[in-house]
């Protein structure tokens, strides 16, 4: 877990895009909001591994979502039952539970598809919080931090320095 916040560290400060970053972090809510006993979470979860993110904050936001969700199943469980009884829709969601394998993404469940929507809602707000968070890090928070006196300071600390080269 250090190792993942060391690296998006790095890369907060390294020449990767913000864009990528907020991605990753967009990404790893959505994930961590829904429930993992899906087979679409794990459809999900393999093919973002291979799309061009920044794996650090894609994990650390799956865990930070993992520990929110809980708090947010009752929204979830409202928004999922509100989608899944819309008239318009419900022909639509009994032809696609008769589909061989559908079952098994729990797409029907009205926790797992309010779950879904409202990290899709939550998505773009998100996006760009981050994206702009990124730029003023990078712009104005990381020189200032990186020449404060506690920094200094702590980067003498034999056993911290130690472990600083160690992760470098």
């Amino acid at each position: 877990m250090i190792q993942y916040l060391v690296d998006l560290l790095k890369a907060f400060n390294a020449n990767i895009k913000p864009s990528q970053i907020a991605n990753s972090f967009c990404i790893g809510l959505i994930l961590g909001l829904m429930p993992k006993n899906n087979l679409l979470w794990y459809i999900l979860l393999v093919f973002f591994a291979f799309v061009r993110i920044n794996k650090p904050g894609y994990f650390i936001m799956m865990i930070i979502g993992a520990c929110l969700a809980p708090v947010f199943d009752p929204l979830f469980d409202k928004v999922g039952y509100a989608i899944l009884t819309y008239a318009p829709l419900e022909n639509f969601y009994s032809r696609l539970l008769n589909v061989p394998f559908v079952g098994f993404t729990r797409f029907n469940n009205s926790i797992v598809c309010g779950s879904l929507v409202c990290g899709l809602v939550c998505y773009i707000p998100l996006f760009l919080l981050l994206y702009f968070i990124i730029k003023a890090w990078r712009k104005w928070i990381a020189p200032v931090f990186n020449e404060s006196k506690v920094l200094k300071t702590l980067y003498q600390i034999p056993l911290l320095e130690k472990i600083i080269k160690s992760v470098s």
